[in-house]
Protein backbone atom coordinates (compact mmCIF):
# COMPACT_ATOMS: atom_id res chain seq x y z
CA UNK A 1 0.00 0.00 0.00
CA UNK A 2 2.93 2.27 0.69
CA UNK A 3 4.08 1.68 -2.38
CA UNK A 4 1.09 2.92 -4.03
CA UNK A 5 0.62 6.08 -2.38
CA UNK A 6 4.20 6.85 -3.32
CA UNK A 7 3.79 6.62 -7.04
CA UNK A 8 0.37 7.85 -6.39
CA UNK A 9 2.33 11.07 -4.93
CA UNK A 10 4.90 10.71 -8.05
CA UNK A 11 2.17 10.99 -10.79
CA UNK A 12 0.54 13.63 -9.01
CA UNK A 13 3.77 16.00 -9.31
CA UNK A 14 4.14 14.96 -12.85
CA UNK A 15 0.84 15.88 -13.76
CA UNK A 16 1.30 19.40 -12.09
CA UNK A 17 4.30 19.33 -14.32
CA UNK A 18 2.07 18.83 -17.25
CA UNK A 19 -0.83 20.86 -16.13
CA UNK A 20 1.23 23.87 -15.77
CA UNK A 21 2.67 23.06 -19.13
CA UNK A 22 -0.58 23.10 -20.17
CA UNK A 23 -2.69 25.76 -18.56
CA UNK A 24 0.09 27.93 -20.98
CA UNK A 25 -0.60 26.22 -24.23
CA UNK A 26 -4.64 26.65 -23.41
CA UNK A 27 -4.43 29.91 -22.79
CA UNK A 28 -2.54 30.75 -26.28
CA UNK A 29 -5.17 28.99 -28.49
CA UNK A 30 -8.37 29.62 -26.24
CA UNK A 31 -7.67 33.46 -26.34
CA UNK A 32 -5.12 34.01 -29.80
CA UNK A 33 -6.69 31.42 -31.85
CA UNK A 34 -2.82 29.34 -32.39
CA UNK A 35 -2.12 26.08 -32.19
CA UNK A 36 1.46 27.17 -30.76
CA UNK A 37 4.04 24.84 -31.80
CA UNK A 38 6.84 26.72 -30.31
CA UNK A 39 5.26 26.79 -26.66
CA UNK A 40 7.70 23.80 -25.77
CA UNK A 41 11.13 26.02 -26.65
CA UNK A 42 9.57 28.29 -24.17
CA UNK A 43 9.73 25.70 -21.24
CA UNK A 44 13.46 24.53 -22.32
CA UNK A 45 14.72 27.96 -22.19
CA UNK A 46 13.38 28.91 -19.21
CA UNK A 47 15.19 25.91 -17.63
CA UNK A 48 18.25 26.99 -19.44
CA UNK A 49 18.21 30.41 -18.27
CA UNK A 50 17.10 29.59 -14.72
CA UNK A 51 20.42 26.82 -14.65
CA UNK A 52 22.86 29.60 -16.00
CA UNK A 53 21.46 31.75 -13.47
CA UNK A 54 21.70 29.12 -10.31
CA UNK A 55 25.10 27.79 -11.59
CA UNK A 56 26.96 30.10 -13.58
CA UNK A 57 25.78 33.69 -11.67
CA UNK A 58 25.28 31.85 -8.43
CA UNK A 59 21.78 33.54 -8.13
CA UNK A 60 19.72 31.58 -4.88
CA UNK A 61 16.13 29.03 -6.32
CA UNK A 62 13.82 31.43 -6.12
CA UNK A 63 15.34 34.33 -8.37
CA UNK A 64 17.14 31.94 -10.54
CA UNK A 65 13.51 30.37 -10.96
CA UNK A 66 11.84 33.76 -11.74
CA UNK A 67 14.66 34.55 -13.86
CA UNK A 68 13.88 31.65 -15.95
CA UNK A 69 10.71 32.04 -15.76
CA UNK A 70 10.71 35.81 -16.66
CA UNK A 71 12.89 34.71 -19.49
CA UNK A 72 10.41 32.52 -21.14
CA UNK A 73 7.48 35.33 -20.99
CA UNK A 74 9.59 37.69 -23.01
CA UNK A 75 10.13 35.17 -25.43
CA UNK A 76 6.88 34.10 -26.27
CA UNK A 77 6.50 38.49 -26.40
CA UNK A 78 9.05 38.61 -29.04
CA UNK A 79 7.92 35.29 -31.18
CA UNK A 80 4.23 36.51 -30.94
CA UNK A 81 4.94 39.99 -32.25
CA UNK A 82 7.47 39.02 -34.47
CA UNK A 83 6.33 36.45 -36.51
CA UNK A 84 1.77 36.06 -35.26
CA UNK A 85 1.17 39.88 -35.22
CA UNK A 86 2.21 40.49 -38.43
CA UNK A 87 -0.09 37.73 -39.94
CA UNK A 88 -3.08 38.81 -37.66
CA UNK A 89 -2.73 42.05 -39.02
CA UNK A 90 -2.98 40.36 -42.32
CA UNK A 91 -5.62 37.92 -41.64
CA UNK A 92 -4.14 35.03 -41.51
CA UNK A 93 -6.06 31.59 -40.66
CA UNK A 94 -4.87 29.03 -37.97
CA UNK A 95 -2.66 26.93 -40.32
CA UNK A 96 -0.77 29.73 -41.63
CA UNK A 97 -0.03 30.58 -37.55
CA UNK A 98 0.48 26.66 -37.04
CA UNK A 99 3.22 26.46 -40.11
CA UNK A 100 4.89 30.00 -38.25
CA UNK A 101 5.18 28.15 -35.31
CA UNK A 102 6.50 25.26 -36.78
CA UNK A 103 8.97 27.70 -37.89
CA UNK A 104 9.91 29.39 -34.70
CA UNK A 105 9.80 25.94 -33.08
CA UNK A 106 12.84 25.00 -35.38
CA UNK A 107 14.84 27.92 -34.72
CA UNK A 108 14.71 28.45 -30.97
CA UNK A 109 15.00 24.69 -30.69
CA UNK A 110 18.17 24.78 -33.17
CA UNK A 111 19.56 27.74 -30.72
CA UNK A 112 18.68 25.75 -27.30
CA UNK A 113 20.23 23.15 -28.40
CA UNK A 114 23.54 25.27 -29.75
CA UNK A 115 23.40 26.81 -25.81
CA UNK A 116 23.55 23.78 -24.16
CA UNK A 117 26.30 22.03 -26.19
CA UNK A 118 23.09 19.64 -27.54
CA UNK A 119 23.65 17.70 -23.83
CA UNK A 120 21.43 16.74 -21.36
CA UNK A 121 22.51 18.88 -18.25
CA UNK A 122 21.37 19.30 -14.82
CA UNK A 123 21.22 21.76 -12.06
CA UNK A 124 24.05 21.13 -9.29
CA UNK A 125 22.83 20.02 -6.26
CA UNK A 126 22.79 22.88 -3.55
CA UNK A 127 21.50 25.68 -6.23
CA UNK A 128 17.84 23.74 -5.59
CA UNK A 129 15.90 22.69 -2.25
CA UNK A 130 16.67 18.74 -1.86
CA UNK A 131 15.27 18.36 1.64
CA UNK A 132 13.35 14.76 2.22
CA UNK A 133 9.88 14.73 3.98
CA UNK A 134 8.23 11.48 4.85
CA UNK A 135 4.86 11.36 5.84
CA UNK A 136 4.46 7.80 7.44
CA UNK A 137 7.13 6.14 5.84
CA UNK A 138 6.45 7.28 2.13
CA UNK A 139 9.33 9.69 1.00
CA UNK A 140 8.00 13.04 0.10
CA UNK A 141 10.85 15.14 -1.90
CA UNK A 142 10.68 18.94 -1.18
CA UNK A 143 10.47 19.68 -5.01
CA UNK A 144 7.27 17.72 -5.48
CA UNK A 145 5.63 19.99 -2.91
CA UNK A 146 6.87 22.91 -4.44
CA UNK A 147 5.93 21.85 -7.66
CA UNK A 148 2.35 20.37 -6.58
CA UNK A 149 2.05 24.06 -4.96
CA UNK A 150 2.97 26.10 -7.99
CA UNK A 151 0.39 24.16 -10.08
CA UNK A 152 -2.56 25.13 -7.39
CA UNK A 153 -1.14 28.57 -6.97
CA UNK A 154 -0.99 29.08 -10.74
CA UNK A 155 -4.46 27.39 -11.80
CA UNK A 156 -6.33 29.14 -9.07
CA UNK A 157 -4.50 32.51 -10.07
CA UNK A 158 -5.30 32.14 -13.76
CA UNK A 159 -9.28 30.77 -12.59
CA UNK A 160 -9.74 34.09 -10.74
CA UNK A 161 -7.78 36.70 -13.46
CA UNK A 162 -9.96 35.12 -16.48
CA UNK A 163 -13.35 34.66 -14.74
CA UNK A 164 -13.31 37.59 -12.40
CA UNK A 165 -11.33 40.18 -13.59
CA UNK A 166 -11.73 43.29 -16.28
CA UNK A 167 -8.77 41.86 -18.18
CA UNK A 168 -10.03 38.31 -17.83
CA UNK A 169 -13.19 39.57 -19.65
CA UNK A 170 -11.05 41.20 -22.03
CA UNK A 171 -9.40 38.08 -22.74
CA UNK A 172 -12.34 36.28 -23.35
CA UNK A 173 -13.84 39.13 -25.82
CA UNK A 174 -10.40 39.35 -27.64
CA UNK A 175 -10.45 35.03 -27.62
CA UNK A 176 -14.31 35.45 -29.03
CA UNK A 177 -13.83 37.96 -31.61
CA UNK A 178 -10.89 40.90 -31.70
CA UNK A 179 -12.82 42.96 -34.18
CA UNK A 180 -15.90 43.17 -31.86
CA UNK A 181 -13.62 43.35 -28.95
CA UNK A 182 -12.58 46.42 -30.26
CA UNK A 183 -15.52 47.94 -30.84
CA UNK A 184 -16.69 47.78 -27.17
CA UNK A 185 -13.61 49.20 -26.25
CA UNK A 186 -11.05 46.72 -25.24
CA UNK A 187 -7.29 47.31 -26.99
CA UNK A 188 -7.11 43.85 -28.31
CA UNK A 189 -3.15 44.18 -28.89
CA UNK A 190 -2.24 45.41 -25.15
CA UNK A 191 -4.10 41.85 -24.13
CA UNK A 192 -2.41 39.80 -26.87
CA UNK A 193 1.18 40.72 -25.69
CA UNK A 194 -0.17 40.40 -21.73
CA UNK A 195 -1.53 36.90 -22.98
CA UNK A 196 1.61 35.64 -24.56
CA UNK A 197 3.83 36.90 -22.01
CA UNK A 198 2.01 34.84 -18.80
CA UNK A 199 1.40 31.91 -21.16
CA UNK A 200 5.15 31.82 -22.18
CA UNK A 201 5.92 32.11 -18.26
CA UNK A 202 3.79 29.45 -17.24
CA UNK A 203 5.06 26.89 -19.55
CA UNK A 204 8.62 28.35 -18.13
CA UNK A 205 7.94 27.15 -14.97
CA UNK A 206 6.81 23.79 -16.17
CA UNK A 207 10.07 24.09 -17.78
CA UNK A 208 12.28 25.16 -14.84
CA UNK A 209 10.05 22.67 -12.12
CA UNK A 210 10.65 19.64 -14.62
CA UNK A 211 14.41 20.90 -15.61
CA UNK A 212 15.24 20.17 -11.82
CA UNK A 213 12.98 17.61 -10.98
CA UNK A 214 13.88 15.26 -13.84
CA UNK A 215 17.65 16.35 -13.84
CA UNK A 216 17.15 17.10 -17.37
CA UNK A 217 18.41 20.10 -19.01
CA UNK A 218 18.20 20.31 -22.53
CA UNK A 219 16.85 21.50 -25.83
CA UNK A 220 14.60 18.72 -25.51
CA UNK A 221 13.07 19.23 -22.49
CA UNK A 222 10.36 21.39 -23.78
CA UNK A 223 9.17 18.21 -26.32
CA UNK A 224 7.85 16.12 -23.71
CA UNK A 225 6.12 18.69 -21.71
CA UNK A 226 4.51 20.42 -24.97
CA UNK A 227 2.88 16.27 -26.05
CA UNK A 228 1.54 16.31 -22.60
CA UNK A 229 0.58 19.34 -21.70
CA UNK A 230 -1.70 19.35 -25.30
CA UNK A 231 -3.17 16.05 -24.05
CA UNK A 232 -4.27 17.64 -20.59
CA UNK A 233 -5.71 21.11 -22.70
CA UNK A 234 -7.80 18.27 -24.55
CA UNK A 235 -8.85 16.35 -21.90
CA UNK A 236 -9.52 19.06 -19.71
CA UNK A 237 -10.90 21.84 -22.29
CA UNK A 238 -9.09 24.53 -23.24
CA UNK A 239 -11.67 27.55 -22.17
CA UNK A 240 -11.21 26.19 -18.73
CA UNK A 241 -7.98 26.27 -16.67
CA UNK A 242 -9.22 24.14 -14.15
CA UNK A 243 -10.24 21.38 -16.21
CA UNK A 244 -6.45 21.49 -17.84
CA UNK A 245 -5.15 20.80 -14.41
CA UNK A 246 -7.44 18.22 -13.48
CA UNK A 247 -6.56 16.71 -16.74
CA UNK A 248 -2.72 17.28 -16.58
CA UNK A 249 -2.38 15.92 -13.12
CA UNK A 250 -4.70 12.59 -13.80
CA UNK A 251 -2.47 12.19 -16.81
CA UNK A 252 0.49 12.17 -14.48
CA UNK A 253 -1.01 9.72 -12.51
CA UNK A 254 -2.36 7.29 -15.16
CA UNK A 255 1.08 7.72 -16.63
CA UNK A 256 2.57 6.13 -13.76
CA UNK A 257 0.51 3.38 -12.60
CA UNK A 258 0.84 2.15 -15.57
CA UNK A 259 4.52 2.25 -15.93
CA UNK A 260 4.40 0.74 -12.37
CA UNK A 261 1.60 -2.07 -12.25
CA UNK A 262 1.13 -3.30 -16.19
CA UNK A 263 4.50 -1.96 -18.63
CA UNK A 264 6.30 1.01 -19.10
CA UNK A 265 6.53 0.65 -22.67
CA UNK A 266 2.18 1.22 -22.10
CA UNK A 267 1.95 4.43 -20.13
CA UNK A 268 2.36 6.49 -23.82
CA UNK A 269 0.33 4.69 -25.25
CA UNK A 270 -2.59 5.01 -23.03
CA UNK A 271 -2.38 8.55 -22.26
CA UNK A 272 -2.37 8.86 -26.27
CA UNK A 273 -5.02 6.59 -26.41
CA UNK A 274 -6.95 8.60 -24.38
CA UNK A 275 -6.38 11.91 -26.27
CA UNK A 276 -8.00 10.14 -29.36
CA UNK A 277 -11.04 9.02 -27.72
CA UNK A 278 -11.70 12.90 -26.17
CA UNK A 279 -10.78 14.37 -29.84
CA UNK A 280 -13.00 12.05 -31.71
CA UNK A 281 -16.13 11.39 -29.08
CA UNK A 282 -16.05 15.23 -26.89
CA UNK A 283 -13.44 17.61 -28.67
CA UNK A 284 -14.11 19.99 -26.34
CA UNK A 285 -13.02 18.12 -23.76
CA UNK A 286 -14.63 17.60 -20.01
CA UNK A 287 -15.14 20.91 -19.07
CA UNK A 288 -15.10 23.21 -22.19
CA UNK A 289 -17.87 25.17 -23.58
CA UNK A 290 -18.72 27.24 -26.60
CA UNK A 291 -18.31 30.99 -25.05
CA UNK A 292 -14.44 31.59 -24.82
CA UNK A 293 -13.15 30.81 -28.20
CA UNK A 294 -13.11 31.89 -32.00
CA UNK A 295 -12.92 28.04 -33.02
Amino acid sequence: MDLFFEQLINGVALGSLYALFGLGFGIVFATLGILNAAQGTYASWAAIVALAAADQYKLPFIPALLTGVVAAGVIALLVDQVAFQPLRRRGKDMLGALITSIACWIILDSLAGTATGHNSLSFPRGTYPSTMYHLGTIPLPVMQIITIAAMVAVTVGLHVLIRHSRFGAAMRAVGWDQTAASLGGVNPRYVVIITAFIAGSTSGLAGVLGGITTHNVSFMLGEGLMLKGFAAVVVGGYDDVRGTALAGVALGVLEVMTSQYLSSGLRDGITYALLLGFLLLRPRGLFGSLTYSRA
